[in-house]
């Protein structure tokens, strides 16, 4: 028997999950982004100038889905294929100013979002909601990968 609790608190995490989404897409929107390609602008601001095949290995998509993406970002202006420095074979994929400016305003959102969100939580329920959280996403994926 399930716990009417239990799916209250589903509900609560995709109603969540909704209102996440679309605040995202929203200001992705704004910016001249998608999901996808902002899901790269992310990584390429971590790992800074990366050949396409490290970039399609941190997404987790194949080589064909990565040219597509990182094709319409050089389109759009947010990236330039370049030589790669040591690899005559390769290209590496560079942030132009509007993309370095793109990262910067995902990164200083995602901060402003985290301190909205999290500034007025004492520190021991941020803890707990926390490792609850990491529970949840890890039994997650167990579940996902036995589908």
């Amino acid at each position: 028997m399930v716990d009417p609790r239990w799916e209250a608190t589903l509900d609560r995490i995709l109603e969540l999950t909704v209102v996440l989404s679309r605040d995202m897409d929203e200001e992705l929107e704004r910016m001249g982004l998608t999901g996808s390609r902002a899901h790269l602008v992310w990584e390429l601001e971590r790992r800074g100038p990366s050949k396409q095949q490290a970039l399609a290995e941190a997404l987790g998509v194949s080589p064909r889905t990565i040219t597509a993406l990182v094709d319409g970002l050089v389109a759009t202006g947010f990236v330039t294929r370049e030589p790669h420095p040591t690899d005559r074979r390769a290209t590496q994929v560079t942030f132009t100013t509007q993309g370095r400016a793109a990262a910067k305003a995902l990164v200083d959102g995602h901060r402003e979002l985290a301190s909205q969100l999290f500034a007025e939580v004492p520190a021991d329920r941020l803890e707990c909601f926390d490792e609850v959280l990491a529970g949840l996403l890890a039994r997650l994926r167990e579940i996902s990968a036995r589908a």
